[in-house]
Order: C-alpha cells, then sequence, then structure tokens
C-alpha cells in the first residue's frame, strides 16, 4: 500500500496537477448574468476560463492565488451530486461526515473541521450560499439548487481575512445563478433504488424590461436501506422537500437588487448504527430481552425499540444591493434565518428500552449584514474594505430519560445490589425509587451572540505581473450563555462519600458494641442494644464513636471499605450547577487580529505562481449539552459560594479560540488541453476545539496544537474536444504537535501529543472522466464517471483498532436530444464498497463499540428537459 501511495504521489507531481474544474465552463458574475440561466456543458471540450469569487473579487481561477476547488453546476449535475456530503466525491481535501442525525454533519478541510453534535460549537469550515453565511449544519445540508447552480468553490486552508472568524479551515461557497431576463426553465424526474423519487423544477423569466424572476422547487424521497427489526421502520431514508424563490430588479447598469427567499424541510429516520463490538454488557442487554445483532459491520440492520427521527425547518431571506459608482463598487447583502430542530434517538440502539426517550429541540436566529467597497482602478492600485456584523440567538431544549428496561439493567451491571439490598436495606427508599422509566435529567440553554468584523484586502502590482497583498481582518465576538439543568434520577444525586461514611460508622459502631456486650464473634449489635449500652455504659459508647467516626472519616474513599463507591459509575445523570452565577459568567468575549500576505507572480497569459502566509481564527464555542461542567479551576470558588451539589463533576463550559497559521506555496497554469494547479503547505492550528464522545457524553476542550503538512494537485486533459480527463490528489501529514488532556477510552484522560489524528487519510484522489460528443443528427450524448479513493487511516483516537479504507466508483450516461430533453441512468457506488465511517463508544455499554456505515449501491434514472 505504501507502494501505491509513492506511486500515486509521483505521477500527480509528474503531472503539476490541477482544478478538476478548468474542464467546465462558468460565465463572469456581473450584469450580464441576469441574462443567463447557469451554465450548461455544451461539449466545448477544450480548456476555458473559470471566473470565481474566491477573492470577493470576481477573478479567473488562473489569476486567484489561493488553493480552491471549483466544480460547476454542469458537472454536479451529470455527476448527480445530490448535496455537500456527495461533493467529497470530487473533491479530495474535503470530507463530510454525516453523524447520528441529519442534521449533524462535520465538513473537514485539509484534516480538519468540527461543528456538529453540539449547537454552541461553531464550525471551523465556513459554508456561504451566494453571499450568505449558514452558520450551522442544520442549514448547510439541505440539497443543492442544481438548475441554476454554477458552481461550489471548496476554499482550501484558512480563510478568515475575508470570511471572517469561522473558516480557520476553510470555505465551502455555493453561487447560484440569478434570475434571468430570458424564459429559461428545467424540469427533472429520478426514479431508483429503495423507491428513491427526486422531482425538481425551476422557471425563469422577465417580469418587465427591469425585473426578473426565478422559481425553484424540489422534492427528494427514498426508502431506508437500513432495517430495524424492532419497530418494523427503515432506516437512513430521505424524505425532504423545499423552494426558493428569487426576484431581480435592474433599474438601470449601475444598480442591482437581488432578493432571495428559501425553505426546506427534511422529515426523516435517521441514522442507523451498527455494533461493531459486543462487549460483556450486551449479554445483560439479552438477559432482559433485548435484541442486537452484535459484531457485524455492514447488516444494514439493527434492532431499536423506537425509530429515531428528525425533523428539521430551515428558511430565510437576504437582499444583495450592488451599485457600481465610477471607480468604485459598492455591495451589500443582509439576511435573516431560522433552523428549527426536532430530534428523538433511541441512543443505546437495542431493542431493549434502556433509553426511553432522548429528544432535542434546537431553534437558531440568525441575522447578518455585510458590506464592502471596492475599486476598480486602471493602475497598480485597487483594494477592497468591509464590514460585517453578525447576531444569533440559540435556545437549545434536551431531556434524557431511563426506558422500562433501564433499572433492571442498572441492577445487573451492580451484579444485583441496588435493589433490594442497597435501596430498601440499607438507605431505606421505597421499593422502585431508582431508575424508574421516566426519570431522568432535562437542560434548557439560552445562547447569544454577537460578532463585528473588519476587514480589507490591498493589491499592488509592484512590477509587471507581480502583484503584492495584504489582507486584514479585526473580529470582536461576544457570547452570554445560561443554562437551566435538573435531573430527577434520583440514585445519581446521592452522595455515596457521604452516605459511605455513615454506614461504615454505623457499621463500626455495631461491631464495637457488639464486642463490648460479648457477642459472638462476627455478630453485630442491634439497634436497641447499641440505644441500651449508650445509656448505661457512657464513656464506653463514646470512646468506639470516636473510634468509628475516625475509621469512617478515614475511609470513606476507600472502595475497600465503602462499598457504596462501586456504584458510582452508574450515576449517569448527575445534577449540575447552573449558570451564570456567582462565580461562572457564563460570557466569553474574544477578539483577534487576522492578516494574510502573499505575492503572486503572472509569469505570462498560461502560467501564475504564488507564496502566501496566512491567519485563521475561530471564536470560542459553547458546550450546549448535558455535558457541560464547571472547569477544576472554578470548584474552590463553587464550594466557597455554597454552589457545590453532590458528585458534580468538571468538564469546560466552553473551548477557547482556535488559531491557525498557513504557509502555501502554488503554481497554476492553463493552457488550450491541459490546465493543472499544485499547492504546498504546512499549516497550523492551535487551540482545535475538540469535542468527543465517550459512552456517557461529550468531552469538550482545546488541543494544544496540531500541525499538517502536505500538497493538493489537480490536473485536467483534454485529449480530444470530446473526451476531458481529470484527476486530482491530496497529501496529507497531520500530527498533535501537543494535545495533553484528551479525552480517552471509559472517560479516562491520556496525552494525544506526538501522535497522529485519527480520521485524516494521508492519499485520498479522485480521478474522473467526461465523454461529451454531439451527433450529426443535433442529439448528444455525455457519459461521466468518478472514481475516489481514501487510504486507509485510524476511524478514531479514543478506540484504537479500526482502520477506515473507502473506494467509490459512480458513473453515469445521457442521451440530450436537439429539443433539450434528456434520458439519464446513473449508478453511485457502483462497487458496493462499504466502509464505517464513524466509530464511537455505545451508548452507557462499557466495552462495546458502534458505528455509523456509508451508504450501499444505488441506482436509478432520470428524465430532464430543460428550455
Amino acid at each position: 500500500m505504501k507502494q501505491f501511495h509513492l506511486l500515486a504521489a509521483a505521477s500527480t507531481l509528474a503531472m503539476f496537477a490541477a482544478s478538476p474544474a478548468f474542464a467546465q465552463a462558468a460565465a463572469p458574475q456581473n450584469p450580464a448574468d441576469a441574462q443567463q440561466p447557469a451554465p450548461q456543458d455544451d461539449g466545448a471540450g477544450f480548456q476555458d476560463d473559470i471566473v470565481v469569487s474566491a477573492t470577493k473579487t470576481d477573478k479567473t481561477l488562473l489569476d486567484t492565488p489561493i488553493s480552491v476547488d471549483v466544480v460547476t453546476g454542469a458537472k454536479i449535475q451529470q455527476n448527480q451530486i445530490r448535496d455537500l456530503l456527495d461533493l467529497q466525491r470530487v473533491t479530495p481535501s474535503l470530507r463530510v461526515n454525516q453523524l447520528q442525525s441529519s442534521a449533524n454533519t462535520n465538513f473537514i478541510i485539509r484534516g480538519y473541521g468540527n461543528g456538529a453534535n453540539n449547537a454552541g460549537i461553531e464550525p471551523s469550515v465556513g459554508v456561504f450560499i451566494d453571499g450568505v453565511y449558514r452558520s450551522r449544519t442544520a442549514a448547510q445540508i439541505s440539497d443543492l439548487p442544481t438548475p441554476r447552480l454554477k458552481r461550489v468553490e471548496v476554499l482550501r486552508g484558512p480563510q478568515s481575512t475575508l470570511f471572517g472568524k469561522n473558516a480557520s479551515a476553510g470555505v465551502i461557497s455555493i453561487v447560484t445563478a440569478e434570475p434571468s431576463f430570458t424564459t429559461t426553465g428545467f424540469t427533472e424526474l429520478t426514479y431508483g433504488a429503495f423507491n428513491e423519487f427526486i422531482a425538481r423544477a425551476d422557471i425563469s423569466g422577465p417580469i418587465s424590461e427591469t425585473v426578473a424572476y426565478d422559481i425553484y422547487s424540489y422534492y427528494n424521497r427514498r426508502d431506508g436501506y437500513f432495517e430495524d427489526r424492532g419497530s418494523g421502520v427503515a432506516e437512513n431514508g430521505r424524505n425532504r422537500y423545499g423552494g426558493r424563490a428569487q426576484l431581480l430588479w435592474q433599474p438601470n447598469a449601475d444598480v442591482k437588487f437581488r432578493l432571495i427567499g428559501d425553505y426546506d424541510k427534511i422529515d426523516e429516520v435517521c441514522c442507523g448504527v451498527v455494533n461493531l463490538v459486543n462487549g460483556p454488557t450486551g449479554a445483560v442487554v439479552q438477559a432482559l430481552g433485548g435484541r442486537l445483532i452484535p459484531n457485524q459491520r455492514f447488516p444494514d440492520a439493527a434492532f431499536y425499540n423506537f425509530p429515531s427521527t428528525n425533523n428539521v425547518q430551515n428558511y430565510g431571506v437576504s437582499l444583495q444591493t450592488d451599485y457600481t459608482l465610477d471607480k468604485f463598487t459598492l455591495l451589500t447583502i443582509t439576511s435573516y434565518r431560522e433552523s428549527l430542530l426536532r430530534t428523538q434517538q433511541d441512543s443505546d440502539f437495542t431493542s431493549a428500552d434502556l433509553i426511553g426517550s432522548n429528544r432535542t429541540n434546537t431553534d437558531i436566529k440568525t441575522f447578518t449584514n455585510e458590506f464592502r467597497i471596492q475599486s476598480n482602478f486602471d493602475g497598480p492600485f485597487n483594494f477592497l474594505l468591509g464590514n460585517f456584523y453578525f447576531n444569533e440567538r440559540i435556545r437549545v431544549n434536551d431531556g434524557l430519560r431511563f426506558g422500562r428496561d433501564f433499572r433492571n439493567y442498572a441492577n445487573a451491571l451492580a451484579g444485583g445490589a441496588i435493589f433490594p439490598t442497597v435501596e430498601t436495606g440499607i438507605l431505606g427508599f421505597p421499593p422502585g425509587t431508582f431508575f424508574q422509566a421516566g426519570q431522568g435529567q432535562f437542560n434548557d440553554f439560552r445562547y447569544k451572540n454577537s460578532a463585528y468584523s473588519f476587514f480589507g484586502n490591498f493589491d499592488l502590482e509592484v512590477i509587471r505581473g507581480v502583484t503584492a497583498t495584504f489582507g486584514f481582518n479585526y473580529t470582536m465576538d461576544e457570547k452570554f450563555v445560561s443554562s437551566n439543568s435538573f435531573t430527577t434520577d434520583t440514585f445519581s444525586t446521592l452522595d455515596f462519600v457521604t452516605i459511605g461514611n455513615g454506614v461504615i460508622r454505623n457499621q463500626a459502631i455495631a461491631t464495637g458494641v457488639g464486642q463490648a456486650l460479648g457477642l459472638p464473634t462476627g455478630r453485630l449489635a442491634t439497634a436497641q442494644q447499641i440505644g441500651q449500652f449508650a445509656a448505661l455504659q457512657p464513656a464506653i459508647f463514646n470512646q468506639i464513636n470516636a473510634g468509628a467516626t475516625a475509621f469512617a472519616n478515614a475511609n470513606q474513599n476507600n472502595p475497600a471499605v465503602n462499598p457504596l463507591l462501586g456504584l458510582r459509575p452508574l450515576q449517569f445523570l448527575p445534577a449540575s450547577v447552573n449558570f451564570p452565577n456567582a462565580v461562572e459568567a457564563g460570557r466569553t468575549s474574544d477578539s483577534n487580529f487576522s492578516f494574510t500576505a502573499r505575492l503572486a507572480w503572472k509569469i505570462n497569459d498560461e502560467v501564475s505562481t504564488y507564496v502566501t502566509y496566512a491567519q485563521g481564527f475561530k471564536a470560542s464555542s459553547w458546550n450546549l449539552s448535558r455535558d457541560s461542567r464547571p472547569l477544576a479551576a472554578n470548584l474552590p470558588g463553587l464550594r466557597a459560594a455554597g454552589l457545590l451539589v453532590p458528585n458534580l463533576t468538571t468538564g469546560t463550559r466552553f473551548a477557547g479560540p482556535e488559531l491557525a497559521d498557513n504557509f502555501e506555496g502554488g503554481i497554476k497554469a492553463k493552457f488550450r488541453r491541459v490546465a493543472f494547479n499544485l499547492a504546498a503547505f504546512y499549516q497550523i492550528l492551535r487551540g482545535f476545539q475538540s469535542n468527543v464522545f465517550i459512552g456517557t457524553g461529550f468531552a469538550l476542550n482545546n488541543a494544544g496544537r496540531q500541525s499538517t503538512h502536505g500538497f493538493e494537485a489537480d490536473v485536467s486533459w483534454n485529449p480530444t474536444r470530446e473526451l476531458t480527463l481529470n484527476y486530482a490528489m491530496t497529501y496529507l501529514s497531520p500530527r498533535y504537535d501537543r494535545f495533553p488532556g484528551a479525552a480517552g477510552p471509559n472517560g479516562t484522560v491520556v496525552d494525544l501529543s506526538g501522535t497522529r489524528p485519527s480520521g485524516i487519510p494521508d492519499v485520498t484522489f479522485t480521478i474522473g472522466a467526461t465523454f461529451n460528443k454531439p451527433l450529426a443528427n443535433g442529439d448528444r450524448i455525455i457519459l461521466s464517471s468518478d472514481f475516489q479513493y481514501d487510504a486507509p487511516t485510524q476511524d478514531s483516537d479514543q478506540i484504537p483498532g479500526f482502520l477506515r479504507e473507502f473506494q467509490n466508483w459512480n458513473a453515469a450516461f445521457s442521451y440530450r436530444l436537439k429539443n433539450n430533453l434528456e434520458l439519464s441512468v446513473f449508478g453511485r457506488n457502483i462497487l458496493d464498497q462499504r466502509t464505517i465511517t464513524t466509530i464511537f463508544p455505545s451508548v452507557a455499554q462499557a466495552g462495546s463499540v458502534s458505528g455509523y456505515a456509508n451508504q450501499p449501491r444505488t441506482y436509478g434514472g432520470t428524465i430532464r428537459y430543460t428550455f
């Protein structure tokens, strides 16, 4: 395998590869765009200019001194790329992981990225749609608006200078076409495996000479391929729909207003979990009548006692204004968005009713405004200045409840010691008090975030063809967070140290009094005997009592003496301290100045090169989950304020900012038949916000320092006018330079310093081909294919021994009639290659391991008509 990697790397360097997007054409983004729909592949074949907005200035890809992948709308349509999850098939530096629900997705660029599983954790990869920032993954996972899609730009490496506080790993920018002043339209129907049915339609045209509209809608439904044999419901299906409307008003050549409104809804049962390792708790689950499919990677089936549901609604509106004034262009984009998430999950992933309910309701309301002014001077100097305002409100309301079987499950894990021995015998609680169905933990978090950014970019052509660039961004970010959490789990509120102290003391007194009374060896005095002895022999009793008290105080934390301590691992849902409080302010305030310095050389009309140093910044992220715990440093203050509660554990309320440094150099070229790009980089990330599931909750903290070096290479070649071949490769060598205090297996703490982060393949590449041939009768045939390969990599930092390797081949064939009616057939994951995308410790089942598998082979056909 190492030889294969070296061969792939050598071949890449030999070809000086570059972006596959060079093989497709895209129109410049200027007022003339309003006259045209999204570009279609016309079969021109040879290398055409691609215009991108990666620097917030429209330039050709050759003139953009940034490592960027561009995937055109035509390629996305031909290759049946449905959403950003599919986009990683053709962009090797991008990885997208869908986790336990439709709304939990991680975007990762060059091995860095986070943001799923917790609404308080902002992503490291910023996602923008037509210049509007989508702040959370729930607002980023909808189907791509294919009919009007012009391109998707994946900007690799820190982009904080122009894109703000949450672009420390990179940016995904989705660009759609404006409404057309010529009536155009699109309708499409797809049917495929698992009863997949997709319908899309779009129409655009003029209302008047200065006003145009566009209306797009879609419906996407598919049966689940993952069988829940417990509830009888098929999981991992699709059920989503939405729409998008645009209005363009261009009263004259200098002024343009673009209004966009959109709505989409997801109502799906997702996501199926498989049992990879059936630990000792599996036998307990089965003894209770629960069922599971143990130790299988790809059964595409499991036993649950209720389906895991996801209901997600996204909607919003944005207004963009462009105004050209002599040598200056002014632009402003204002948006308001809401995301509403309602999820419910059978988190024990067995048919035993252990977790009776795990629901989360999340409401996100986001307002943004961006203003920028850009010069259009004819001389060597130009600039861009702007500011960005961000205001967001989040409310998270969640609750986890025990199911009917959890009481017997917990008692079995304790060896039968909880009831009746501890519950009624030692502690005197009524039978059935502990682990009642419906007991649980409940949280209500409120989050307010305001941020201001001021940014600029200055270009100076120092000599002909050589341009020096300096860009800056100053960000101020402030968050206010509050919690209202409580537990009804009686067992988890018990202080077994204090209670154990009393048990030890009472037993020592009973033993001492029994000896004083001359009772047989090992026989304890009864309560009546102790009372009588204390009354008749107070001096001796006081000595016995003092000795028993001292012994209890010395051994209350000794598991060999205090047997109740062994029950503490079963206190799953202890109470926490709400904040803000006298010690914890519930507030973070971050400020950062980031800059970019670049030197670019346009050697000639076909070749350019650049070197860059860029900084990145991501603000503090808050833990809005039941795992939010005070810092250890705050315990003395909480104790002094009288705020401590039994079994309070320490952790984090928030993780501090991420800071990125990127050193990069690259070369780009575009000839008539060949285009290539090669970028080499060394990237450092300080304070990476790690959020790791450890079996009963998530651990959020900052890694000290991560670094990675590598290169990205892409090539596009037209051996003939009809045939385009693409190759793209990413090589990464990451390392935890410093990461003491990392979350380890079973809640332990480990030092990952000097190790390789999991989930980052050293080699990822994609190979693609498109054959687009016009026929003599005016029809056209289009054959497209792509192959993705991820080298083996460790799947988890916490669970060794699991490797992830992936191969994915996709292909489509289309026949387009000269009247623009098109018939297509396609296959996705044609080789039916399966892999486990994510693994994690099974919930409340020590020793067991669970995971998510990728989608199996699917296929289908599409009929499409464009007018």
